[in-house]
């Protein structure tokens, strides 16, 4: 049953990146987050919410995908699933470190087991250096952020959620291989651009190091319940929450000029 909802909410997150790509409403938004990782790049960790990375006014943005999303969107899933929907702007929520418009989309069926699917789509505003990138899926052209700026948003969403949420470890873990050699100077830019200063940088470190039984079980439980079967089973069997976060501290502690600092 996990199955078959996990593949209605993957099928539904396609249908989702394949409208706002090739309608005019989408026009200059990247793809990037967890899912563009898994839509993308074959990443091995599911993602719910959906991102998109925007320079313009973000409630615009935004309001142009609700209509665009009940125009085409909600009556396309009506016909090929059966599901009810809606589409809406959240009423409230948390501010992020990164300023954030949300686009709430739902689907159910009374009649059905899959219960109520979520799927947020967010649309932010990353530090990016790099010309957009385009990469194509399934004869569709995606617009995206480079994979150095991607890694980079990833770890400076580490730094600066108030909040750690383990799938961004997971994640640099997965696409560590993203990280260019100028990234120290790249990220420090970045810091500066967005306000995000050395002792606050230091403090999270410091954290990862000094709480990591915490932290390991929040990574274990994200390899269990996000990531592909097989995937999983490989990196518990390779030692699981403690290994990963021993390379994403070290991953970060180089990330972020640290790296003599870091504790063994």
């Amino acid at each position: 049953m996990a199955d078959d909802r996990a593949a209605v909410i993957e099928q539904i997150q396609g249908m989702v990146v394949s409208l706002v790509a090739t309608h005019p409403a989408g026009t200059g938004l990247c793809l990037v987050g967890g899912f563009r990782y898994r839509f993308l790049d074959n990443g091995a960790r599911r993602s719910v919410d959906i991102d998109y990375h925007w320079d313009g006014d973000l409630a615009d943005k935004q309001n142009q995908l609700i209509r665009l999303f009940e125009r085409r969107l909600l009556p396309d899933v009506r016909r090929r699933l059966g599901l009810d929907r809606s589409v809406a702007a959240p009423r409230g929520g948390a501010a992020e470190s990164i300023a954030t418009a949300v686009v709430d989309l739902a689907f159910w069926n009374l009649g059905s087991t899959l219960g109520r699917i979520e799927i947020p789509v967010d649309i932010i505003r990353i530090e990016c250096f790099d010309s957009p990138a385009v990469r194509t899926a399934g004869g569709v052209v995606y617009r995206t952020a480079s994979d150095a700026d991607m890694l980079e948003a990833k770890a400076i969403a580490v730094v600066s959620r108030t909040f750690l949420e383990y799938r961004d470890l997971v994640d640099l873990y997965l696409f560590a291989s993203h990280a260019v050699p100028d990234a120290h100077r790249r990220l420090a830019d970045k810091c500066r651009r967005l306000n995000i200063d050395a002792t606050r940088v230091a403090a999270r470190l410091d954290d990862l190091a000094t709480a990591g039984g915490h932290h390991a079980a929040g990574i274990d439980a994200i390899i269990r319940q996000q990531l592909d079967p097989e995937a999983a089973a490989a990196i518990l069997a390779a030692g699981g929450g403690p290994v990963v976060l021993e390379a994403v501290r070290q991953l970060l502690a180089m990330l972020f000029g640290r790296s003599r600092e870091a504790s063994p």
